[in-house]
C-alpha cells in the first residue's frame, strides 16, 4: 500500500485504508516498483508511523481526506489557490460544458481550492463522471468502483493485481508494465480500500496523460483477467508442482504479498482491531486477503466478481487539471457507450452500517510471531467505532481538530500520558481513521509487559475522562487549529498531485452516494467551529470525547502477545493442507497441476509478440523536453558580514509562504558521537528550549508556523579538480544539522525566533524524555527490519562500499538498532556520560570561533515574500551564535572529511564485503546482492539510468515477480559511488532470486542486441527515465532540490550532460552496462 499525503503534510493518510497496487514513479535510482500493498488493516498501522514530534502535523478528517480546520492565525497570509482574473476567467468557461452523451447532474466552484467542478452522468451507462478544472498541468484521471467483500479471499485485491494485466484494445501480459517502463507518468497506481478499489494516473505531457487515460479504462472495463485462468493464478494464486514425487506450493503476488503482512505484527493488530469493532459488515472481512483463505478463491468467483461490480453504473469517474474537458467526456463516452444500464449496480454495493451493537467493551486477546530473541511484551490497543450515522461538516472538523489535540504530535495530551507512562516502549493506533463510511479511533502501547497490560486501558480512560471535565487549554486548541489550518490552505503535496488529493477527498463523500465537491469545502464549517469556540472554548471538544469516546461502549481492547512457535506453526499448517491436498488426488489431477505450473511459467517467461507491443501507446523522443529544468538560485556569501551564506531561490509565487532552512556544519562532532545525531534532532523539538517545556514548545510552533522539522544531513559532493560525474572515492562530503521549517510571511520572525531557540537551549537534561524517545526509537527499528526488509539489506549492502554508506547504515540501518540499545542502556544506567555527550555535541557545532563559517540559511519564496521577510532575515543572522568574522573550516570539497580516517577503520572490522544473513519472524524473505560496478575516478555516463530501470522494469520484474511470486523485485544504481544493487521484496525465494540476479548479465546483452532491431523498445526505456528525473514538484522541493544541487557543488553543465547521454542511449551502451554487471567487483549479499 502506497501512502500518499492529499495535505500539506501528507498524502499518506488518504491511502492509511487502502491496498495499493504500485509505486508509479519511482526514484531515478529505482529500477522498479513492487505493487506494494498492505492490506486494509496494515494500512492502519501507518497510522502508527506518523510524526507524533513537534513538526509539522499529521491531520485527520473530512476535508481533502484527511485534512480540515482552521484556526486565526494564517488565513490571511496564506494565498495557495487565487488564480488570477484571466485565469478564473478562462476555468469559468469549462463548467457546464454540455456533451450528447451525458447528462449535467450539477456544478459548483469550490472556491477553496480553485476547482471548476462539472458532476456528468452518461446516459446510457449511469456512469458518473466530475469533471474538475484548475490550472494545474500536472493532470488526473481515476476510475473508483464500490467493491465491498463479503469474506477474506482478497477478491477485490487480486482483481485490482488482475484487470491492468491485458485487456480488449491492449494485448500485452501487462500494459501496466508497459506504462511503467515508459511513459512520462507522474502517478501511476491503483489501490484497493475495505470498500472501493481505484484506478488512478496522472502526467503532465497531454498526449502521455491520454495514452494513460486509454490503457486504464480499457483496463477496468474490458480486462483479460476474466477471461484467462492463467491471469487469476499468476496475481491471486494457484497450486505449484513441477515434479511429481515434490510437495506441493502455493504461489501467487498477492499470496506472497499477505504472508509478508501477516508475519507483522503491527499489521496483525490493525487488522485484529478492525474486525473487532466491524462484526456485522464488509469492514469485518480483509479486502487484502488473508493466506488462509486466498486459496479458497475461485477463478469463477474471481470473474463473477468483476461482472458485479465493474459495471460503469457502479463507476465513479474522475479528472482534475488543465486539458480539455471536451475531450474527457469524448474520451470515456468512447469506453461508456458500450454498456447498457445496470440499475442493480449501485444497490448491490451499497456499504451497510455497523450499528453501535455492544452493550458492553469487548476484550480479546490474540498472538502475534515473535523471534526466539525478542522480549515476551505485548501490544494493546484501544478501538472505537465513533460514528453509525453521517457526521455533519462541522462534526467532521471538530473529530478532526480533536484527532490532533489528543494524538496530533509528542506533546498531545493522549499521546504525551501513555508515553509518560512509561508503560510501554511506543504509541501504537493512529487516533482518528476517516477514510472509510465510518470512522474508527485507536490508541495504544507496544512493548508493554504482561503485567501491565491493565493498565494501559486504564491510561487511557482516565485521559479521556480528564478531558471530558477540564477540556483543552487555549493555546492548546490555537495550536492544533492553526496546524491544520495552515496544512490544508497551504495545499502542499509534494511531487503527488493535486488533482489525487482533490479526487480522494471528494471520493470519501462521493463513494457514498453523496455530494462530492461538499466534501472538498471547509470554509462554512470552518466559520461555525471558530464561532462554538468563541462561545464556548473546549466544550464543543469535551462534549464529542464524552460521546464517541469515553461514554460510547461499541469498542474493543485488543491485547496481542508474542508467541516463538506462532510462525512455524502457521507454515506447519500450510505444509499439512498441502500434504492433505496432494493425497487428495489422483496420479491424473497432479499431472494436471504438474502441466498448468509448466504452462503457467512458459507464458510468464514469454515475450509479447511485436503486434502485442505494438498495441500499447507510446511517445516519442520528439516528445520529451530536451533542457534540465533548473530553478532560480542566488548565492549571497557572508550576507551583510554575518559570516553566514544566504541562498535564496525565487519562484513566481509560493502563496504567501517563506520556506527556510538553517543549515549548521556537525563535522567536528567526534566519531563516536555520530550515532547520536538523530536522537539530538529529536530533542531539539520533543524535549523543551529554554522557557519552553516540550508542550510550550509544540504548541508554539504549532500556533505560528506550518511545522518546524530538524535532521541530520550527509551527502556526497563533487570534488574540487577532479571529473564531474565521475564516482568519487567516497571521502568528500558535506555534514549538516538542517533545521527545516516553513511560515507565513507575517511569521517569519517567530519562525526564526524558534530555529534560534531549538539550535541555542535545546533541554539535553531530559532523563525520562530520551528514554521514551529511544524506547520508541527502538520498537520502530525492529517493525522497520521486519515489514521493511529491502531497505534494510540494501543499506546494510551498501555500507561495505564507502564511508557515507557506513555512516547512514550506521545512523539509521539495522547497527543503529544495536546503537539505540546501547544508547537506551546509557541513559538508563549513566545518563550522565550520555548527557556529557549530548551537550559535547551543541558545544561543538556552536563553536564560537566557526560556527558561523559552516552556516548557510536556504530560503525559497516569491518576490513579494522576500521583500517582507528581510527585515527577519537580517534580524536572525545578526542574532545567530558565533563570531562574525569567523575562523574558515576545512575546504570540503578538496579536503577528505575529518571523519573519514576513523570511520575507514571502523568499516575494516564491522564491515567487510561479506555475505550476511538476517533471521527474523516473517514467512519471506528480502532478499539482496550487491557490488561495485565503476571504480573510483570512472566516469559515470546518464545512459546508466536508463539500463539500470530498464533492468529492473523488465528483467526483474518478469523474473523476481511475476515468475518468482515475490511482491516486488528492485535494482538500484548509484552514480556517485558506483555501487549497484539488487533486491526483492516479501519474496518466497532465496537461493532462487541470487539466481535470478546472477542471469541478469546474460539477459540485459540479449536485450542489447534485441534492441539493434527494435528501435522503439530503446526509446520506451528512455522515456522511463526521463520520467524519473522529470517529477512535479512543490515549492519547497524546488528550492530544496537546487540548495542540494549547489551544496554538492553539481554543475548545470554536468546535469545537462547526464540527460543528453539518456536521451542518448544506445544498445551499446546496454551491452556495455551488462558486460560491467558480469564483471561486478567485491559482490556481497544481505
Amino acid at each position: 500500500m502506497a501512502f500518499l499525503a492529499l495535505t500539506a503534510t501528507r498524502v499518506a493518510t488518504a491511502f492509511s485504508a487502502a491496498t495499493l497496487r504500485s509505486v508509479g514513479a519511482s526514484s531515478s535510482s529505482a529500477a522498479s516498483s513492487s505493487r506494494r500493498s498492505l492490506t486494509n488493516a496494515a494500512a492502519v498501522a501507518f497510522l502508527d508511523n506518523r510524526n507524533r514530534g513537534a513538526s509539522a502535523s499529521t491531520t485527520a478528517g473530512r476535508f481533502l481526506s484527511q485534512s480540515a480546520a482552521a484556526a486565526s492565525t494564517c488565513t490571511s497570509s496564506i494565498t495557495a489557490l487565487r488564480q488570477s482574473t484571466v485565469v478564473e476567467s478562462e476555468l469559468e468557461k469549462n463548467l457546464g460544458l454540455s456533451h450528447p452523451a451525458f447528462d449535467i447532474i450539477s456544478t459548483d466552484v469550490v472556491t477553496e481550492f480553485g476547482a471548476y467542478c462539472t458532476l456528468y452522468r452518461h446516459k446510457q451507462s449511469g456512469a458518473e463522471l466530475l469533471s474538475v478544472s484548475t490550472d494545474d498541468d500536472n493532470k488526473c484521471f481515476g476510475i473508483t468502483f464500490r467493491t465491498p467483500p463479503t469474506d477474506s479471499t482478497g477478491v477485490p485485491h487480486i482483481l485490482e493485481h488482475s484487470v491492468l494485466c491485458g485487456s480488449r484494445k491492449y494485448k500485452t501480459k501487462d500494459p501496466f508494465v508497459q506504462l511503467l517502463q515508459g511513459s512520462l507518468q507522474t502517478f501511476l497506481n491503483a489501490f484497493t480500500y475495505p470498500d472501493r478499489t481505484c484506478y488512478v494516473v496522472a502526467s503532465q505531457n497531454t498526449k502521455d496523460f491520454y495514452n494513460l487515460i486509454n490503457v486504464y479504462a480499457d483496463a477496468v472495463y474490458h480486462p483479460r483477467a476474466t477471461s484467462d485462468p492463467m491471469v487469476h493464478a499468476q496475481e491471486g494464486w494457484h497450486l505449484e508442482l513441477e515434479k511429481i514425487e515434490e510437495p506441493l506450493t502455493y504461489k501467487g503476488v498477492v499470496y506472497n504479498e499477505m504472508k509478508g503482512v501477516y508475519s507483522s505484527p503491527d499489521s496483525l493488530l490493525q487488522r485484529d482491531a478492525q474486525q473487532s469493532i466491524f462484526p456485522d459488515n464488509t469492514y469485518g472481512v480483509d479486502s487484502g486477503g488473508s493466506p488462509v483463505e486466498i486459496p479458497n478463491l475461485s477463478f469463477e468467483q474471481f470473474a463473477e466478481f468483476h461482472q458485479k461490480f465493474y459495471h460503469p453504473g457502479n463507476s465513479r469517474i474522475f479528472f482534475a487539471g488543465d486539458d480539455d474537458v471536451a475531450n474527457r467526456l469524448e474520451i470515456m463516452d468512447e469506453y461508456l457507450k458500450d454498456f447498457g444500464p445496470s440499475p442493480e449496480s449501485k444497490p448491490a454495493s451499497t456499504i451497510q452500517w455497523q450499528k453501535k451493537t455492544f452493550d458492553a467493551p469487548k476484550k480479546i486477546r490474540n498472538p502475534y510471531p515473535a523471534g526466539n530473541d525478542q522480549p515476551e511484551t505485548h501490544m494493546i490497543m484501544m478501538n472505537w467505532l465513533v460514528n453509525d450515522r453521517p457526521l455533519t461538516p462541522v462534526e467532521e472538523i471538530t473529530v478532526t481538530i480533536l484527532d490532533h489535540l489528543l494524538m496530533g504530535t509528542s506533546s498531545s495530551i493522549l499521546y504525551k500520558t501513555l508515553m509518560e507512562s512509561g508503560l510501554g516502549e511506543s504509541i501504537t493506533g493512529g487516533g482518528l481513521m476517516s477514510e472509510l463510511m465510518q470512522g474508527t479511533f485507536s490508541a495504544g502501547l507496544k512493548g508493554v509487559k504482561p503485567e501491565d497490560a491493565d493498565k494501559v486501558e486504564e491510561v487511557i480512560m482516565s485521559t479521556l475522562q480528564k478531558v471530558v471535565e477540564e477540556g483543552f487549554t487555549e493555546d492548546a486548541i490555537a495550536a492544533s487549529m492553526n496546524t491544520i489550518e495552515f496544512d490544508m490552505r497551504e495545499f502542499n503535496t509534494g511531487s503527488f498531485p493535486k488533482g489525487l488529493s482533490l479526487m480522494l477527498g471528494s471520493m470519501r463523500e462521493w463513494i457514498y452516494d453523496r455530494s462530492p465537491t461538499d466534501a472538498l469545502r471547509f470554509e462554512e464549517p470552518l466559520a461555525e467551529l471558530k464561532k462554538s469556540i468563541s462561545e464556548s472554548g473546549s466544550k464543543v471538544f469535551q462534549d464529542m470525547v464524552k460521546e464517541f469516546l469515553l461514554e460510547n461502549t461499541h469498542r474493543s481492547t485488543l491485547e496481542m502477545f508474542p508467541s516463538k512457535t506462532l510462525e512455524e506453526e502457521q507454515l506447519q499448517e500450510e505444509k499439512d493442507r498441502l500434504a492433505k491436498i496432494k493425497e487428495s488426488m489422483s496420479e491424473e489431477e497432479l499431472q494436471r497441476i504438474i502441466d498448468t505450473t509448466t504452462e503457467l511459467k512458459k507464458l510468464q517467461a514469454a515475450e509479447d509478440a511485436p503486434e502485442a507491443r505494438a498495441t500499447i501507446p507510446s511517445l516519442e523522443l520528439s516528445d520529451l523536453k530536451r533542457e534540465v529544468t533548473e530553478y532560480p538560485i542566488a548565492v549571497s556569501e557572508n550576507e551583510a558580514d554575518t559570516g553566514v551564506t544566504v541562498v535564496r531561490h525565487e519562484l513566481g509565487s509560493t502563496s504567501g509562504i517563506a520556506y527556510a532552512n538553517l543549515a549548521v556544519d556537525v563535522s567536528g562532532v567526534a566519531t563516536e558521537d555520530i550515532p547520536l545525531l538523530p536522537l539530538f534532532t529529536r530533542m531539539m523539538l520533543e524535549t523543551g528550549a529554554g522557557e519552553y517545556d516540550s508542550v510550550a514548545l509544540s504548541r508554539r510552533i504549532g500556533t505560528h508556523t506550518g511545522g518546524v522539522s530538524a535532521s541530520a544531513l550527509i551527502a556526497g559532493v563533487e570534488v574540487e579538480g577532479g571529473t564531474e560525474g565521475a564516482v568519487t572515492s567516497g571521502e568528500h562530503f558535506v555534514t549538516k544539522l538542517l533545521i527545516t521549517g516553513k511560515a507565513t510571511s507575517d511569521k517569519t520572525d517567530e519562525l526564526f525566533s524558534i530555529f534560534d531557540l531549538i539550535l541555542r537551549d535545546a533541554n539535553l537534561d531530559a532523563k525520562s524524555k530520551i528514554i521514551e524517545i529511544l524506547k520508541q526509537a527502538k520498537s520502530q527499528k525492529e517493525s522497520t527490519v521486519q515489514g521493511s526488509g529491502h531497505a534494510t539489506s540494501n543499506a546494510r549492502i551498501r555500507s561495505r562500499y564507502n564511508v557515507v554508506g557506513y555512516i547512514n547504515e550506521k545512523m539509521t540501518g539495522l547497527s543503529s538498532l544495536d546503537v539505540v540499545k546501547d544508547l537506551l542502556d546509557q541513559a538508563e544506567n549513566d545518563f550522565p556520560a550520555l548527557l556529557a555527550r549530548l551537550e559535547n555535541i551543541r558545544n561543538t557545532i556552536l563553536e564560537k570561533s566557526t560556527c558561523r563559517d559552516g552556516m548557510i540559511l536556504d530560503l525559497t519564496g516569491d518576490a513579494a515574500v522576500f521583500e517582507k521577510i528581510q527585515p527577519s532575515v537580517e534580524n536572525f543572522l545578526s542574532k545567530l551564535p558565533g563570531d562574525t568574522n569567523a575562523e574558515k573550516l576545512q575546504d570540503f570539497y578538496s579536503e577528505p572529511h575529518p571523519w573519514v580516517k576513523e570511520i575507514k577503520e571502523e568499516m575494516a572490522a564491522n564491515a567487510p564485503i561479506a555475505d550476511e544473513g538476517f533471521v527474523v519472524p516473517t514467512q519471506v524473505s528480502y532478499v539482496g546482492k550487491g557490488g561495485r560496478l565503476y571504480d573510483i575516478d570512472e566516469s559515470v555516463s546518464g545512459s546508466t539510468a536508463v539500463v539500470s530501470r530498464f533492468l529492473g522494469t523488465g528483467y526483474m520484474w518478469d523474473n523476481i515477480r511475476v515468475i518468482g511470486g515475490a511482491y516486488g523485485g528492485f535494482c538500484q544504481f548509484n552514480p556517485r559511488d558506483g555501487v549497484f544493487s539488487f533486491l526483492s521484496y516479501r519474496d518466497p525465494n532465496l537461493a532462487g532470486s541470487i539466481d535470478v540476479y546472477d542471469g541478469a548479465a546474460d539477459a540485459l546483452l540479449a536485450s542489447a542486441a534485441d534492441m539493434e532491431n527494435d528501435p522503439d523498445a530503446l526509446t520506451t526505456a528512455i522515456i522511463g527515465a526521463i520520467a524519473d528525473m522529470d517529477g512535479a514538484l512543490s515549492p519547497d522541493q524546488k528550492g530544496s532540490a537546487q540548495f542540494k544541487r549547489w551544496l554538492t557543488r553539481e554543475s548545470p553543465e554536468q546535469r545537462q550532460k547526464y540527460r543528453d547521454e539518456v536521451l542518448n542511449t544506445t544498445p551499446a551502451d546496454f551491452k556495455a552496462f551488462a558486460e560491467r554487471l558480469k564483471a561486478l567487483k567485491d559482490p556481497s549479499s544481505a
